[in-house]
């Protein structure tokens, strides 16, 4: 069973410069930019999970933290049958892990397994350096990359939610200002002082997300009113996402081979072989472990997927895991309550696609295979993406009063019209529409086959 650690049982030595946590030397941000810092990465294999999905995580984790701005220099690894409740990863562990931070003049441990705020405590006070896991790097690569205001707005809040509970007490005490009988007092702790702080802030950071969240349904409605469908490109991330949508769209979206070059959303609209509009948005990718409060505050970009008519999935295929991508996007889907619309699974990068599992290819009948970059499959998955879009569709004919122009124009608006004809005293239409526009448009029909137009 783990235990406790207080100050007073750690070695007293100097502590080591470092870029992270109460280490660090600029309390805002989660990493020092002055350098970068040398990172040693710690992963523990858990009873019951495969080993090599551990490895493959730490590969990952790797990645992101030179995505971040610091440098592996060593990787330890763990098998356990359980995480230990003080450190994660037992005492003697913990000070082996510290030996080979000295070996290797390391600023900062980052942990592959999220951290609980005491086991962080304990940790930093074994190594005598921050200690770390996935989550506070990803909170901090969100935080670089995040540039719109909505964007910025919800990282920061996330990250807000994630050191509320890792505060440190400073000891110190601040006696109240106002002056007065009855208002004096012992006064507060700097520890109670940042909390508030911290809320307010928290509060203020909801309550304008919510507005953004408002206003971003309002122009989903507006869509909704027309008779252009929504689609939500979705995947892991560095996966082509941002590259479809160009390809697909001439959208212009800056593209990077590197985790998170994207966390903005950007919707672009796109014309199908049969004339219809639709509109593509290019969200945030996910990741193995995505920190739940990324998730939470992110919820209000991730309307746009729920929202969505269909997702297309798009799936790297010379990832050396791209089964557990499929799975980390499903995980998280699922979570936002997406995981009942419907999906085209898009499996990209077919031009670097040697040795891959030709089974990957065939494991859903909603599938095709691209190369973004190369142009190859694109038209086929453009007939693909139209053909479920109409799936959901249904046509009927309507015999529309000529004072009644406000449906003709609802005909126009929110379906494809096929045909038109004029009557003695009506329109005869036939329309295409989805089945939220059909059941606005059903009194008026005419009760003919369009064959008979």
């Amino acid at each position: 069973m783990g235990r406790s650690f207080s100050e007073d049982q750690f070695d007293e030595q100097e502590t080591h410069r470092g870029g992270f946590g109460e280490f660090a030397g600029e309390e805002r941000g989660l990493i020092d930019r002055s350098f970068r810092e040398r990172i040693v990465l710690a992963g523990v294999s858990l009873e019951g999970v495969d080993k090599e999905i551990t490895e493959s995580s730490l590969e990952e984790l790797e990645r992101l933290v030179d995505t971040a701005g610091a440098d592996t220099v060593a990787q330890i690894v763990q098998n356990r049958h359980a995480p230990d409740k003080a450190t994660f990863v037992g005492n003697g562990k913990a000070k082996e892990i510290r030996a080979v931070s000295e070996e290797y003049d390391a600023d900062t441990v980052v942990f592959d397994n999220e951290l609980t705020p005491a086991q962080q405590r304990n940790l930093e006070g074994i190594l005598k350096r921050s200690a770390l896991d996935r989550t506070a790097v990803i909170l901090d690569i969100f935080a670089q990359n995040a540039s719109s205001l909505e964007g910025k707005a919800q990282v920061e809040l996330a990250q807000l939610r994630y050191r509320l509970p890792r505060l440190r007490k400073s000891g110190r005490n601040f006696s109240q200002q106002a002056g007065g009988i009855g208002t004096r007092g012992p006064g507060e702790t700097q520890l109670e002082v940042d909390r508030r702080r911290l809320m307010r802030r928290v509060r203020r950071l909801e309550q304008d997300i919510s507005k953004l969240r408002q206003h971003r349904s309002t122009q989903s409605k507006a869509r909704s009113r027309t008779s252009n469908r929504s689609v939500a490109i979705v995947g892991y991330t560095n996966a082509g996402k941002s590259t479809l949508l160009n390809k697909l769209t001439d959208a212009g979206v800056l593209v990077e081979d590197r985790l998170f070059a994207t966390l903005d959303t950007t919707t672009r609209r796109m014309q199908l072989p049969g004339g219809e509009a639709v509109y593509l948005t290019d969200t945030v990718g996910f990741v193995r472990k995505l920190p739940h409060q990324l998730v939470e505050a992110f919820k209000a970009t991730l309307d746009v997927v729920v929202e969505a008519d269909l997702l297309l999935h798009v799936i790297d295929v010379s990832d050396p895991d791209p089964e557990g991508c499929i799975e980390a996007v499903r995980e998280v889907l699922s979570a936002i309550g997406a995981s009942e619309v419907p999906e085209l699974m898009v499996f990209n990068k077919i031009d670097k696609s040697k040795g891959v599992d030709q089974k990957l290819f065939k494991r859903d009948e909603n599938c095709v295979s691209v190369s973004a970059s190369t142009g190859e499959g694109i038209e086929e998955l453009i007939n693909r993406l139209a053909t479920l879009l109409r799936k959901s569709e249904r046509t009927i004919t309507l015999k529309v009063p000529f004072e009644r122009g406000d449906i003709r124009a609802m005909a126009h608006r929110e379906g494809s019209v096929i045909k038109e004809n004029l009557e003695e005293s009506n329109w005869l239409i036939e329309v295409r529409a989805d089945k939220s526009s059909i059941g606005r448009l059903e009194q008026f029909q005419a009760g003919l086959n369009p064959s008979e137009i």
